[in-house]
């Protein structure tokens, strides 16, 4: 089997010490890629994704920025801030610094956690000024937590596990100490994403059909319109995509005029298709502009549960343009089109959806489209032009889905933009699923 390439991601000193420990275990290849501000890491991340199969983050918050913001189809973890990292910094503070425990600022840790930590040191003092956080947060907040105490004489220094909120706290004059990932840390992260590792090559050899649906008068002209034309493009039509079969190990079945299955594997199917983002070049399909495919692609347990995910599919693919792929997984998740800027991913079984979908009259798929959406743009706030741009839709077919969230109380209009001097506003709405 070969190794795991690893993306490791952070501040130049927690990838020091992450690549220490890395260097023991010969399963993994890795990359490192240190950042200094947040908003370099959309942009690091996504120029190296194509030679990263999992990333391993230094911490939390570089971890949940990339998690709600990149869009990366990679599994990625993070390194926790365990009690062990923070024993060695809190006694170099109390045997250099001088510090009492009670006068400093803390971040990142879970109170619980800090709790423990003080009470299993013998620390007769509980812990008061913590900055703890479960999603992303600018480090520009953590650093004005810290500095803020500081300022009005209730702490004498900060404890951070960000080395820029360390150095920016210093240069303000604030004593900061970093905590470190420790070795034991990374080894348990590296265990989880070794385990994560066995359950995707169990996902690889998942069963994948592709439902493939195409035209046969879209290549006739009214001199040519006959039915023995007709057979002869559908007998060109085959042979190419018996080609292009053999390519991904699998098997071509008939399903009646126009439409074809082929039965492969997930993992061969990811792989030609970039992990589900685009479409075959023309050259891999053996096809050409005039032999454009609607294709719906299923993966499920079982054959039969593959075959009716990529019927799915394929009903999706058909209400966007000719030629459009869809997929749809064993966890009844879709994304497609594929190769479309609008991509999306969606689910069709969230029991949140279909309580939203039973108070209004909007199906669980254009809920969790939209969910989708303002997760891929980054903001719940959007006029009807952009919803019908990210949802492949008539502007008024989107305008009737905002109305529709506001009189149930899902949106409100909070703003209205006028691009031109003569045009009517257009509102923008804020969605609250």
């Amino acid at each position: 089997m070969r190794k795991i390439r690893l993306g490791l991601f952070g501040a130049e000193d927690s990838l020091e010490i992450m690549e220490s420990v890395i260097d023991q275990f010969p399963e993994f290849s890795c990359i490192s890629i240190s950042y200094w501000r947040d908003e370099e890491i959309l942009e690091k991340l996504h120029a190296n994704k194509m030679n990263v199969d999992m990333w391993l983050f230094s911490g939390q918050i570089p971890y949940s920025y990339a998690k709600k913001r990149a869009n990366l189809s990679q599994p990625m973890f993070y390194v926790p801030s365990s009690g062990s990292s923070l024993y060695k910094t809190l006694l170099h503070i109390a045997h250099q610094q001088k510090i009492a425990f009670n006068q400093l600022s803390f971040d990142t840790f879970h109170p619980s956690e800090l709790e423990r930590i003080f009470l299993e040191s013998e620390i007769d003092v509980q812990p008061v000024y913590l900055k703890h956080y479960e999603e992303e947060i600018p480090t520009d907040e953590v650093v004005r937590y810290h500095y803020e105490l500081w300022t009005e004489g209730k702490t004498k220094a900060a404890v951070t596990c960000l080395k820029n909120a360390q150095h920016e706290l210093m240069k303000l004059g604030v004593p900061a100490f970093r905590v470190l990932p420790t070795q034991s840390a990374i080894i348990s992260s590296l265990a989880l994403i070794r385990q994560t590792q066995k359950t995707l090559h169990f996902k690889d050899s998942q069963i994948a059909v592709q439902m493939i649906e195409f035209d046969s008068f879209a290549s006739l002209t009214k001199d040519t319109f006959s039915t023995d034309e007709i057979y002869k493009i559908e007998i060109k039509l085959t042979e190419k995509l018996l080609e292009y079969t053999k390519k991904i190990n699998g098997s071509l079945k008939s399903a009646g005029p126009g439409r074809y299955m082929i039965f492969t594997t997930r993992g061969l199917l990811q792989e030609i298709t970039q992990n589900f983002t685009v479409i075959p070049a023309p050259t891999i399909l053996h096809l050409t502009e005039d032999d454009a495919v609607t294709c719906g692609i299923g993966i499920g347990q079982t054959a039969y549960e593959a075959e009716v995910n990529a019927g799915i599919a394929l009903l999706h693919a058909k209400s966007h343009d000719k030629g459009s792929w869809m997929a749809v997984f064993d966890n009844k998740k879709i994304t497609g089109p594929l190769g479309k800027p609008e991509q999306l991913i969606y689910k069709m079984n969230s029991e949140k959806l279909q309580l939203l979908s039973q108070q209004t009259s909007l199906s669980v798929v254009t809920l969790s489209k939209l969910e989708s959406i303002m997760k891929k743009i980054g903001k719940s706030e959007m006029s009807a032009h952009d919803l019908a741009h990210y949802m492949q839709i008539v502007p008024r077919s989107a305008r009737r889905i905002l109305t529709e969230l506001e009189e149930k109380g899902l949106a409100q209009v909070v703003a209205e933009e006028t691009l031109h001097p003569r045009g009517r506003p257009r509102k923008v709405y804020q969605i609250n699923l």
